[in-house]
């Protein structure tokens, strides 16, 4: 099983998580590429510190949105999203060759990420930008997404993701941030979800209701309150559970 992480989301003297801390624990780094946080340093930085810790670097791609950071939606034409995720994609790139890497994976972030879920138009953008760049990269994504869908069919390979620290619908879509009981905060609880999500046991979606999702890589978000330690917790968790915890970009 994957472990992945949200990084380099500050801007400037503003930072927001510990990347370090994480980049001892998750197996692949999802770094911002200045468009809905990050800037040049701070990717210089991350990516350096990702291949000092043998962590996987992939392009955490967003809507052009630094005060939302990227978690409102923009109805873009889908040829200008096309050329931003190009654009970011390029950016990422050049950090990752100067430390020693290459970009491995995309992910699409916040509002994105989920708009893609649904908005076809969007989601065949976000693809077009992969293939034009480079069809061998992976994509992360949510399982039943029209975004993993239509990648499979442009011939990308894709990668079916679940949220440590994020509560589920019955359908399986994440709870929306504005609503109660959207994020998980208990590192306990959490690790043992993640067992459950690794073993193909079911979890309780937001109802209580039993769910199952089998993911190929599992997130915790850089920004969650205690992010470090629900790392931490479902890593030990993992592999005390018999899970081989590896990168699937190696």
């Amino acid at each position: 099983m994957d472990l992945n992480s949200d990084l380099g989301e500050g801007f400037g003297q503003w930072t927001l998580g510990d990347d370090d801390a994480l980049l001892g624990v998750v197996t692949s780094a999802n770094v911002a590429c200045g468009f809905h946080a990050s800037d040049a340093s701070i990717m210089l930085r991350v990516c350096a510190k990702a291949v000092e810790s043998g962590v996987a670097i992939g392009a955490q791609v967003g809507y052009r949105d630094l005060p939302g950071f990227g978690r409102r939606f923009i109805d873009m034409e889908p040829a200008a999203l096309t050329a931003d995720v190009v654009y970011q994609l390029g950016a990422l790139e050049a950090f990752a060759r100067i430390a020693g890497d290459r970009v491995r994976y995309v992910k699409p972030h916040g509002a994105l990420y989920n708009a893609i879920v649904h908005h076809e138009e969007q989601a065949a953008a976000v693809v077009a930008a992969v293939v034009a760049y480079d069809r061998t990269l992976p994509v992360l994504g949510l399982p039943g997404s029209v975004f993993l869908a239509q990648a499979a069919a442009a011939g990308l390979t894709t990668v079916a993701e679940a949220f440590a620290d994020r509560a589920y619908t019955p359908e399986g879509t994440l709870v929306s941030r504005r609503l109660d009981g959207a994020v998980l905060h208990d590192p306990a609880e959490i690790a043992r979800r993640c067992v459950a999500m690794a073993t193909g046991d079911l979890i309780a979606d937001v109802d209580g209701g039993p769910l199952v999702l089998t993911p190929e890589s599992i997130c915790v978000h850089g920004d969650t309150p205690g992010a470090v330690e629900i790392a931490r917790q479902v890593r030990e968790a993992l592999t005390t559970a018999g899970v081989t915890v590896a990168p699937f970009a190696p």
